[in-house]
């Protein structure tokens, strides 16, 4: 009897470690499969949980960056809607894999894994983009200056969506990020979302253009102004 016992507990454990490990490998998606289901959920948000340098240097289309190292992570993944899709990446899926079992411990019904982050993405020739950064979610101040280093220029852009200037520079910027690709980072943060941010840079006016060289400010506007003098103090 007592053999049969420890069969059958046997038994019971290995089949409720497949059926474990059968629904876990569902959200775990080699890079095609995160592609395809990406596309299949148009309306998902992805989110790249790397640094803010890290993202700057490439990220997947539409993606949002939420530090997972960042002060403000369970902040930010509280502004998503835990009953629909959501898709997570990393460098190589480590911090992707904690911030997917952090989400799924507060509720999230679907967080979709890249296995091997984006090391695996990019192995897989899959699309990147280093175009226009808009960064919508409370960054810290440490996280502003993370992305700050860079070989490249970067052009800050403080904006808001109701701001009328903002939106009519809005273009333009998108322009720059696409001519100037390989020397300038245009990155955009949404200032109703930043408010202490922008208490630490003491901006006060929107929209505000911030211009760093090796990590130093070179260039600061603040009001609406036109692409060619803006495109003069980048040059």
């Amino acid at each position: 009897m007592k053999k049969q016992y420890w069969i059958l507990l046997i038994t019971a454990l290995f089949y409720f470690s497949s059926c474990t490990n059968t629904k876990n490998s569902k959200f775990d998606l080699s890079a095609t499969e995160f592609d395809t289901q990406i596309k299949n959920n148009a309306a998902a948000p992805v989110i790249d949980v790397r640094t803010p340098d890290e993202f700057l240097k490439g990220h997947l289309q539409n993606a949002i960056n939420m530090n997972w190292n960042g002060e403000n992570f369970d902040s930010e993944i509280a502004t998503l809607d835990k009953s629909k899709p959501v898709f997570v990446y990393c460098l190589s899926g480590g911090r992707s894999g904690e911030a997917a079992a952090k989400m799924r411990a507060y509720g999230f019904k679907e967080v979709y894994e890249l296995h091997g982050g984006i090391m695996k993405w990019r192995g897989a020739n899959l699309p990147e983009t280093t175009s226009t950064v808009v960064l919508t979610m409370g960054m810290s101040k440490q996280d502003y200056d993370a992305l700050l280093v860079s070989d490249k220029l970067i052009l800050i852009d403080f904006y808001a969506d109701w701001c009328a200037p903002c939106k009519k520079m809005k273009p333009y910027l998108e322009e720059i990020t696409t001519q100037m690709d390989s020397t300038i980072k245009v990155v955009r943060i949404n200032a109703d979302d930043n408010k202490s941010l922008l208490k630490d840079l003491s901006i006060d006016e929107l929209p505000t253009l911030l211009v760093y060289k090796n990590g130093t400010i070179s260039w600061r506007h603040s009001g609406y102004i036109g692409k060619e003098d803006v495109v003069a103090h980048l040059k």
